[in-house]
């Protein structure tokens, strides 16, 4: 056994499956022992570095187990650090093994050598060259330990003669202990946090993704305080639209039951959230956090009181201590505006509304209705994220994932190979935008190789919509030069590639399209032309970002007033996306 076949062993037995990665002469060793009749890992060959790393980031969120991605030398390991990002955002274990030159050559500038350690010091919270067949097994498990105990992403760099030497060092190989411990607050944390409770009328809870085992608690608390529930979009698989008092979403996505719960409490009970819009957070009212990473209490917003623990245990000890409170008229009021902002959301995005180019909220309405009820579905940033939010059910057992921390784009569609290759038997939706897609859509072919049936939909507005929405709110007037986007037909790519896809411009075959992705045993894309000027605003809008985007407006009419046919077609997509929603 030579030392890549022992690094290999050792994945095995910690329930590793498959490696992401695009193989080169510094992991000729790896790719060669997962030939052997006796090897249970398989080798995902990806087109892309970083769609791969984007995957085995999603792997590592969909199984909670380790994940790993590879990449040779240099330019392959340099290519995964994306990805890699996204999952120290994400907080996953991800391990990424780099191949390196043999160790005569380093540090002489040799071909394709880069000084990794320094440029993955921010991303890894370990990394290690190895430097002896003796101690490749005590660094490896040493990497795979940090990774699972603390949820981090960790690299080990193989120069390519030490993975081919006889392997040793078999003294240091043991178990790898998987932690349990749940950090309790104390008696008095938990106290001073239910007489702030008690003290104050209106109170908020505001729930993240650390909420994830106790959503039961989360409810039973809400409902004592006559409080209503905000949760963030990370989270929205854990609190979904039809749970008892849950008003929604805040931030640039949310909705305004869940804005005006945040923004007019009296008291904000923050759970296991880090959420970084402080712009929508208030600065009148108090507040508590609770959170087991003690580095996000008051991290984004002042706290009158900071609680350093699980939220589960915290919950379970508050709930006895606060008082039953009679008053439900702040709550009340919330539920109806998200029930009513809801219907609204609904009535806009039925098939009536058939004007062309397409209403974007038709195809996520409909799916939602077809979809199954234990599908995963990922995201992208931008546009399409904001249709997943106002229009997409989710639960428990309908999960979300994304770039929700990191906010890359090009992540939605590997994202979504990442869950297939553990899920086989799972319905997988990716739900992205034309820009995103274009980023990564390359390894489709991949898919296809793998036959992973994958439905992928694609808002196809040949434009970067959400950056001219950031811009416009901003001042800036729209260009054609920068946010346009000239697409191929993805559906007639699908094919291409040995998949398959349709690209649908009417509304009457949006349905049919739908069922022919669900049945399909193919990855399917469709191809989905929409409104550029859909029209998208967040459930406050500050008076500078109205004066911004009055001043876009004012640019933009004088452009069109002076002949640009840009200006000139981008305000009348607009009208036409305000008249349909009046």
């Amino acid at each position: 056994m030579n030392v890549a076949e022992q690094i290999l062993k050792i994945l095995e037995e910690v329930g590793v499956q498959q490696i992401w990665g695009v193989t080169g002469d510094a992991l000729n060793s790896f790719t060669d022992a997962l030939q052997s009749d006796h090897a249970k890992i398989k080798w995902n060959a990806v087109r892309h570095e970083e769609n791969g790393a984007f995957a085995a980031c999603a792997e590592a969120q969909i199984t909670g187990n380790l994940a790993v991605c590879a990449g040779t030398v240099g330019p392959g390991t340099l290519h995964l650090i994306n990805g890699m990002y996204n999952a120290k955002k994400e907080r996953v274990p991800l391990l990424a093994i780099s191949g390196q030159v043999a160790r005569v050559n380093m540090g002489t500038n040799y071909f394709q050598e880069v000084g990794l350690t320094n440029i993955f010091d921010d991303v890894c919270a370990y990394q290690a060259v190895i430097r002896s067949a003796e101690e490749a097994p005590r660094v490896v498990l040493r990497a795979i330990q940090i990774a699972l105990e603390q949820k981090a992403v960790v690299r080990v760099e193989v120069p390519v003669d030490i993975a081919i030497q006889l392997a040793s060092g078999d003294h240091f190989i043991h178990p790898v202990i998987r932690s349990n411990a749940i950090l309790v607050p104390s008696d008095i944390d938990i106290d001073n946090v239910a007489n702030m409770l008690n003290e104050n009328k209106k109170i908020t809870i505001f729930a993240g993704a650390g909420c994830i085992n106790c959503k039961e608690d989360v409810i039973a608390l809400s409902e004592k305080l006559k409080a209503p529930i905000v949760h963030t979009f990370r989270s929205s698989d854990i609190f979904h639209k039809e749970d008892k008092n849950v008003v929604g979403l805040t931030g640039l996505i949310g909705n305004p039951s869940g804005y005006h719960a945040v923004m007019h409490t009296d008291v904000l009970l923050m759970l296991g959230t880090d959420f970084p819009y402080s712009n929508f957070l208030p600065d009148h009212c108090k507040i508590i956090q609770i959170d087991k990473r003690i580095e996000n209490i008051g991290n984004r917003v002042k706290v009158n009181l900071g609680v350093h623990g699980d939220c589960g245990p915290a919950i379970s000890k508050l709930i006895p201590k606060v008082i039953k409170k009679d008053n439900s008229k702040f709550l009340n009021h919330l539920v109806d505006s998200f029930a009513k902002w809801k219907k609204h959301k609904e009535k806009n995005s039925t098939l009536v509304n058939d004007g062309e180019p397409l209403h974007p909220q038709l195809f996520i309405n409909e799916i939602n209705k077809k979809a199954s009820e234990e599908a995963c579905f990922t995201v992208d940033v931008g546009e399409s994220a904001i249709w997943v939010a106002h229009h997409l059910t989710l639960h428990t057992n309908r999960r979300l994932l994304g770039s929700f921390n990191h906010g890359s784009m090009g992540v939605g569609f590997p994202a979504a190979m990442g869950i297939q290759s553990v899920s086989p038997e799972k319905q997988v939706w990716a739900i992205v935008g034309d820009g995103a897609f274009g980023m990564c859509m390359n390894d489709f072919i991949t898919a296809v190789r793998y036959n992973w049936p994958i439905k992928i939909l694609v808002y196809n507005n040949s434009q970067l919509g959400f950056v001219k929405i950031e811009g416009e709110e901003s001042g800036y007037a729209f260009t054609d030069k920068a946010l346009k986007l000239t697409n191929p037909n993805f559906a007639e790519y699908a094919k291409l590639c040995g998949g398959d896809g349709i690209r649908v411009e009417h509304a009457k075959d949006i349905p049919e399209a739908i069922e022919m992705a669900i049945a399909s045993t193919k990855p399917f894309i469709i191809d989905a032309i929409t409104n550029p000027g859909e029209l998208s605003l967040p459930p406050h809008i500050s008076i500078e970002e109205a004066w911004g985007f009055g001043k876009s407006k004012v640019k933009e009419i004088l452009l069109a007033v002076k002949g640009e046919q840009e200006q000139k077609e981008n305000l009348m997509n607009e009208l036409k996306g305000l008249l349909r929603k009046l």
